[in-house]
């Protein structure tokens, strides 16, 4: 049954620690605002529309949503309860002019009007410092960085200011989560729309916060990863790691190697039917990401888990002959000949294609679990990958196993151990790497919530929403600064991950844990206010069909947390939900919005990785 909203006003009083939802009307007009009014002699019209509004602004209970409840937390919050502001039909987005400053507003413009159902006509304007209603304005303030904004919300104006656009584009982010939790559904829904009054000042921690979608062991098609996309850009995670490539499937065409994906595409782990992106898919990701102010870091494992790469090219085996597709979930078994020149022009051929068709400027080439490539072979292998990156003008990205190969000037190195004592990376960075830190039992959202959760493994140990958040990316590892810590990434591995709501099951609530360690400075890091803020991120997953884990150490709103189906995954109870499907969020009329509710489809049982693995029959 779709849910009724109604509105009851009761005169209270306000102050700075009124709860959400808590009803209370706002404050009278200022001594100012009579001065103001009395000084005036408005033409009949305006003074009808003015008497309107500010009867709505009377009306208003004060906002349910308080300006400490954004995730991740800003860096400096100002409440001021009695500015409260008013979203009305007649309200209008004012931009500066520029290209990007206007896609960004539009993008506002598009989440919002769905379930407002306002106009929200958007407009350059020439002097956005005097306009009333939503101001997005670019400055010159560079202490903002190019990530940076800040918001001012008063009765009159809603005003995001920033350096770059993508500033402004976070500042979006956060008035979007100022509103009332149901501006996430895709229809009108009846009510006032309040943001809450006064100032935020937010700047990132880190530059890099990111998120890993592994779409080679299982695949999933161009519309969910835009949704996961979508759900990256709400927490302000601005990179979207790709594993495309791997022992179960081949996922992305390379010119003068068409086998790559029509043998090695066409397998998934559990014997799937597999697929791939075409080129033209490939680039409709990375625009759709780009739109969002998010870089896509594409990867192809090398040297080892290329059994899909080897079952299309047996030239590229060791004893130059097919293995049979595999599709369980063994590792450490595959590997390119690390002797043959072939396998250089492979490799070549490859990162060129992958790099001529990925703006952004990092390339990942793996590294991890090539087990039957050892010593030198290994270290000689990952210089030559590497000096080939830098012919192609990326900067080399691999998993904390290239550590030992010599440093190339901007190397990164990704490290997901569980044991922060860790020589051979901190040697690395002492040699000029710098690091993305993904640890096993904090960031991998495969792992298990929590013995019975039906879908994930346990091999690193269980990760609860807490342990996602009660880490510090800057002391984690021994003896490694942390200004070498370039950011941090939450890899999602799909052996046992099938569809769009079992991925969401995953990222759901713990992703925004993630994204907080590495948007928000560490002074504000507290895991009990955490808890309160994320739970209330409950109605908003619920409105848009966000499938989640109602996990029991957050204090859910009583309709979000009673919102589960049987496997625990918290689920829209919209009767349009349709199980187990997406639509397209590229295809839509709105091409910002998310796709419509879904809900979680059963899971498949979980499996554990291990460390060493024997040959594929």
């Amino acid at each position: 049954m779709t849910a009724q909203i109604s509105v009851n006003v009761i005169f209270a009083t306000t102050n700075a620690n009124t709860p959400p939802g808590a009803a209370a009307v706002s404050s009278l007009p200022s001594a100012a605002d009579r001065e103001q009014l009395s000084l005036r002699t408005p033409e009949t019209g305006d003074l009808a529309r003015s008497a309107a509004r500010v009867a709505d602004e009377l009306l208003a209970p004060a906002a349910p949503v308080r300006l400490t409840d954004v995730v991740p937390a800003p860096e400096q919050v100002r409440p001021e309860p009695a500015d409260d502001h008013l979203l009305t039909a007649d309200t209008v987005i004012r931009v500066s002019a520029d290209a990007a400053a206007l896609a960004v507003a539009e993008h506002l413009a598009e989440l919002l009007r769905p379930a407002t159902g306002y106009p929200l006509p958007v407009t350059d304007a020439a002097d956005p410092e005097s306009d009333r209603g939503i101001v997005l304005a670019l400055t010159g303030d560079e202490t903002l960085g190019p990530e940076g904004y800040r918001l001012d919300v008063t009765r009159d104006r809603v005003r995001i200011t920033a350096a770059q656009p993508a500033g402004l584009f976070y500042g979006v982010q956060t008035l979007r989560q100022l509103l009332p939790p149901v501006v996430e559904s895709r229809t009108p829904v009846a009510g006032r729309w309040t943001l809450p009054g006064g100032s935020i000042l937010d700047r990132p921690h880190y530059p890099y916060r990111g998120a890993m979608l592994d779409v080679a062991r299982h695949f999933f098609p161009v519309s969910e990863v835009l949704r996961v996309i979508d759900h990256l850009a709400r927490y302000k995670l601005n990179q979207l790691h790709l594993h495309l490539t791997d022992d179960q499937g081949w996922r992305i065409p390379v010119p003068g190697w068409p086998r790559l994906t029509e043998v090695g595409g066409a397998t998934e782990v559990g014997d799937g039917p597999g697929g791939h992106y075409s080129t033209a898919d490939y680039r409709r990701i990375v625009a759709y990401a780009a739109a969002r102010h998010i870089t896509v870091v594409p990867e192809i494992d090398l040297p080892g888990h290329t059994n899909s790469a080897l079952v299309a090219y047996g030239e590229l085996a060791p004893d130059r002959v097919a293995p049979q597709p595999y599709t369980g979930t063994e590792v450490g078994f595959s590997y390119v000949d690390p002797a043959s020149e072939r396998t250089y022009e492979f490799v070549a051929d490859v990162l060129g294609e992958v790099a001529a068709n990925s703006p952004g400027p990092f390339l990942h080439i793996g590294g991890d679990e090539a087990f039957k490539v050892k010593g030198t072979a290994y270290t000689d292998f990952v210089e030559r990958v590497q000096r080939i990156v830098a012919d192609t003008g990326k900067t080399v990205v691999g998993w904390h196993q290239i550590a030992p190969a010599a440093h190339l000037d901007g190397r990164v190195v990704q490290w997901w151990g569980t044991d922060g004592d860790d020589p051979t990376t901190a040697e690395a960075v002492r040699r000029g790497a710098r690091l993305i830190l993904s640890p096993g039992n904090h960031a991998y959202l495969d792992m298990k919530y929590a013995p019975d959760t039906p879908l994930g493994q346990d091999w690193a140990g269980l990760v609860d929403v807490r342990r996602a958040y009660d880490w510090d990316p800057g002391s984690h590892l021994t003896d490694v600064p942390a200004e070498a810590v370039l950011g941090v990434e939450a890899p999602l591995w799909t052996e046992s991950v099938t569809t769009l709501p079992e991925i969401e099951f995953m990222l759901f609530p713990r992703l925004p844990a993630l994204a907080e360690l590495g948007w928000s400075p560490r002074s504000t890091h507290d895991w009990d206010g955490f808890r309160e803020r994320l739970a209330g991120h409950g109605p908003r997953w619920a409105a848009a069909g966000i499938a989640y884990h109602a996990s029991p150490e957050l204090p859910w709103p009583v309709a979000a947390a009673n919102a589960t189906d049987a496997s625990g995954a918290a689920v829209s109870t919209d009767p349009a939900a349709a199980l187990g499907t997406s639509t397209d969020p590229a295809s839509e009329a709105d091409p910002a919005t998310e796709s419509a509710p879904v809900t979680e489809s059963a899971a498949i049982p979980s499996q554990r990785r291990p460390d060493t693995a024997p040959d594929p029959a």
